[in-house]
Parts: structure tokens; C-alpha cells; sequence
């Protein structure tokens, strides 16, 4: 799978595109998985790297794998832009754009000082991990997730406006029952305030300390926890529904009208009846589905005349509506 790029000439390059791009050989698996290994090794040297106490005991180890790993990656894309018949649209791709990433900031480094740090999003590339497992069916899971997160938009939306206007009355509240003293210095830090404990999060750097504070402090919190399944219920019925969506067909059963049947049922769930109106089933005697075959093939014929005849009188509609000269 080379997501639609293509080798850009015969020979070498060709031979390097099938390293590289695909992994349907011996040498394209290894070359993937000493990619993927060379990538987890480069990502635990930058974590390592920023522990002090490694650092100091190791940096100057630290320094030159980094630099190590930055050569063989800027290698690596160099390769991969040569083999290509268009490199400049891979570059302009997803994978091209997380390969550049990953060389810049130590290049960079020489000249904007602290640049390493975006070294991390190297991590991005064991993506490339679904095309050596052949596990492109969670790529289809994620779609799935992310189209019931764009149905479930609007009603989280509606649900986000009534958390802050119910977040702006309790700040308004308690801004006007808690003195200054307890934090409550103006209504921003109250929300602040009814946020934090409407969420449950409870930093406990701001607290009421009138009994009528804390009393409205209880009544936020239980509302935090009675509104918080919202969203939650919203997105897992958005989530469900587009599950159905994929693994139930709407075709109603021609025997008894059932339509709720999985998209590879053959066989009606409640009469069994065969589904499938375009062919006949096949566990029908050779007599019975010839005699299905030329019932259809004279329901076509029917359909095709009666097509025919309605496009006539639609023309000769018009002949009568047109006015002469």
C-alpha cells in the first residue's frame, strides 16, 4: 500500500520504492520495522534528554544519538524523495510533512537554540506501523469515531453554551457571597472558580468559607456530576447509531418486509427468505432458477417498454404544448 505515490523510474528506483513504500517483501517489512525501531529509540533519547539528572550524567551521549538518528532520517527522506515520480506531493502529504518535522528541529537547533523540543513529534511517524500489520480496518474505526463526533457537534455545542451560562450565574453568586479575602476577587476568578468545581476537578486554590459559599458550593458540584454524562450519553448514541449504519442494511425482506438486517445476511432473520432481488438463490432447484432468470428477464423487458412508452408520450406532450411557427 503506497497510498498512491509511485515509483519515479525503472531500476534502482524502482527497486528502493518497493523497499520504502511497500510492504509486501521480506525487505520492505524489515526496512518498516527497523524504521519503526529506530524511531521509538530516537523518541526515548529525547525523553531522556530532558531529565536533568540524565542529562547531566549523559548529555553529551544524548548529543550525539540525536544528531545520529537526525542524519539517518535526513537519509531516509532523501531516499524517499528520489524514488518518487512526484516528490514534491509527498512532501505535501501527511507522512511527508511528519518525515520533514522530524529532521528540522535538530538542523534548526544550530541556529534558534531550544528547537530539540519539538524532536517528539518523531512518534507521529510509527503510524506507518498500520501499513506493516495490515491494520487499516481501525483506520475505518477512527472514521467511524470521528463522523459520530461530527454528528454529536451541535447538541455538545448547545450543551457547552448551557455549562457556561449555568458557570456564569454560580460565579456571579458566590462572587457576591464570598468575600475578597477567601479569592473571590472578581467575577473571572469566580468562574474560574464554579469551572473547576462544576468539573470536579477541585484544585482547592480558591474555597468558599461562608457556610452559604460552601452550601452553594455543594450544589455545583452535584450538578457537575448530574450533567456531566451529557456529552457522554450524546457521542455513545451518535457512535452506536453510526454502527448500525455500517453493519445493517435498510433492505426490507421481499417474504415478510423485515429490514433489519446485517450488511452480509443472505437469508431473511425472521422467514428466510433469499434477499438478494437480482439473483436467485442458489439452493433452488437448476429448473427454479431458470424459471426465476426468464421472469426477471421479461420484468426488465416490461420495465424497458413502459420506459420507452412514457419518454414517447413525454415527446409528444411537448409536440402538443409547443406552439407553431
Amino acid at each position: 500500500m503506497n497510498l498512491g505515490f509511485h515509483p519515479g523510474g525503472e531500476g534502482l528506483r524502482t527497486r528502493l520504492f518497493q523497499i520504502i513504500f511497500e510492504s509486501d517483501t521480506p525487505a520492505a517489512k524489515g526496512f518498516d520495522i527497523a524504521l519503526i525501531v529506530t524511531i521509538l529509540a530516537s523518541v526515548l533519547v529525547v525523553m531522556l534528554d530532558s531529565v536533568e539528572a540524565y542529562a547531566a550524567r549523559w548529555g553529551e551521549l544524548y548529543f550525539w544519538l540525536e544528531w545520529g538518528f537526525t542524519l539517518a532520517f535526513t537519509i531516509e527522506l532523501a531516499v524517499r524523495l528520489y524514488c518518487l515520480e512526484r516528490p514534491l506531493v509527498y512532501l505535501r502529504s501527511f507522512y511527508g510533512v511528519v518525515d520533514l518535522i522530524a529532521v528540522l528541529p535538530t538542523w534548526l537547533a544550530l541556529v534558534i537554540p531550544g528547537a530539540q523540543g519539538l524532536l517528539i513529534v518523531r512518534v507521529l511517524r510509527v503510524l506507518r506501523i498500520f501499513r506493516i500489520l495490515r491494520l487499516m480496518q481501525f483506520v475505518g474505526e477512527g472514521r467511524l469515531l470521528v463522523e459520530s463526533l461530527r454528528r454529536a457537534l451541535h447538541p455538545i455545542f448547545l450543551f457547552l453554551i448551557t455549562v457556561l451560562f449555568l458557570v456564569t450565574i454560580f460565579a456571579s453568586l458566590i462572587y457576591l457571597i464570598e468575600p475578597a479575602e477567601a479569592g473571590f476577587t472578581s467575577i473571572p476568578q469566580a468562574i474560574y472558580w464554579a469551572i473547576v468545581t462544576l468539573t470536579t476537578v477541585g484544585y482547592g486554590d480558591i474555597v468558599p468559607v461562608t457556610p452559604l459559599g460552601q452550601g452553594l458550593s455543594v450544589m455545583v458540584m452535584l450538578t457537575g456530576y448530574s450533567i456531566i454524562v451529557v456529552p457522554t450519553g450524546v457521542f455513545s448514541a451518535e457512535v452506536i447509531r453510526s454502527v448500525r449504519q455500517e453493519r445493517y442494511s435498510d433492505q426490507a425482506c421481499p417474504g415478510c418486509g423485515h429490514d433489519r438486517h446485517e450488511q452480509s445476511a443472505k437469508y431473511c432473520l425472521k422467514c428466510g427468505t433469499w434477499l438478494d432481488e437480482e439473483t436467485p438463490d442458489p439452493h433452488l432447484p437448476e429448473e427454479e432458477q431458470e424459471a426465476w432468470w426468464k421472469a426477471h428477464e421479461d420484468k426488465e423487458s416490461d420495465k424497458d417498454d413502459k420506459d420507452d412508452k412514457d419518454d414517447k408520450d413525454d415527446k409528444d406532450d411537448k409536440k402538443e404544448k409547443t406552439p407553431p411557427g
